[in-house]
């Protein structure tokens, strides 16, 4: 999420692993919508490969799963948020939200000093 100039990106670890961050719940929410693994790294542009390691990576860290899938034919089929994955998502959404009100009370002072662009790489003297 930008603030001004600032990026932030704020991420929970299990272990050495993210549990989550901001690519993961940009991923729940797809899959929310789009009720399917597949479609959520469709439209995300990510491969089904990745997008399943990551969801497998999710269900692992968490105490409950995230995601629930049920393979087969049927309307039943496909993936969809748990209690939890609902849960854990509106928690990381509010945590993003609050990091950048904060960094917005006190970006001001370092934004007026900053320049739009940077300028050109210096030269290095050529030695002798």
């Amino acid at each position: 999420m930008r603030v001004g100039a600032l990026k932030l990106k704020a991420q929970l670890y299990c272990g050495d692993e993210p549990a989550i961050g901001p690519g993961k719940a940009d991923l729940l929410e797809a899959i929310a919508r789009d009720g399917s693994i597949s479609a959520a790294g469709r439209a995300l542009g990510m491969s089904y490969r990745r997008t399943w390691l990551l969801v497998d990576s999710m269900n692992r860290c968490w105490r409950d799963r995230l995601v629930d899938t049920t393979a087969g034919g049927g309307k039943a089929r496909g993936a969809r948020l748990t209690d939890t994955g609902r849960t854990v998502l509106a928690a990381y959404r509010a945590l993003e939200a609050k990091l950048a009100e904060a960094a917005g009370e006190t970006l001001g002072g370092l934004d007026a000093m900053l320049r739009t662009e940077p300028l050109p790489p210096a030269q290095m003297p050529l030695s002798d």
